[in-house]
């Protein structure tokens, strides 16, 4: 008879500190401030720009424009925006054609010039110039329409 009580009362003991220790252990639902404040704040809500021009992007090579890379690009804005966005787009159009000339004296359109990386970094550069001129109320740069006609 003590040889089946044993193993019973052995199994139960075990459950028993099994289960103290999962509920003892087990992670806490408290969130620190910094995420109650991000699940708190509110969405920002955005809207999209067109731009209203193509830009017609020269690539030289020696000397000698060999293509012409022509983008079309839109901007994702905090809404309300766009009005104020459109009053500054020369200045805006300026800088960003600077950039895709730089882009383009780099090399970043020859080749494979629509490969995930060299968009990934000429967008970045985009938005970083946008931003500088806007302010923050450009999120995102998106290429609508990108093209090489070769010469």
């Amino acid at each position: 008879m003590k040889a089946i009580f044993l193993p019973i009362i052995l199994v139960v003991l075990g459950l028993a500190v099994g289960v103290g220790g999962g509920i003892s252990l087990r992670p806490t639902a408290e969130r620190s401030d910094a995420e109650v404040a991000e699940a708190v704040e509110a969405p920002i809500l955005t809207e999209f720009l067109k731009l209203n021009n193509q830009f017609v992007v020269p690539v030289v090579e020696h000397g000698r424009v060999t293509s012409m890379v022509i983008m079309s690009l839109s901007l994702e804005v905090t809404i309300g925006t766009t009005e104020s966005i459109y009053a500054r787009e020369p200045k805006l159009r300026d800088a960003m054609l600077q950039v895709m000339f730089d882009h383009a004296n780099a090399g970043g359109f020859n080749g494979v010039f629509t490969e995930g990386a060299n968009l990934v970094f000429l967008r970045k550069a985009l938005l970083e110039v946008s931003q500088k001129i806007i302010g923050n109320d450009v999120r995102d740069v998106l290429i609508s329409d990108i093209s090489r006609q070769d010469s």
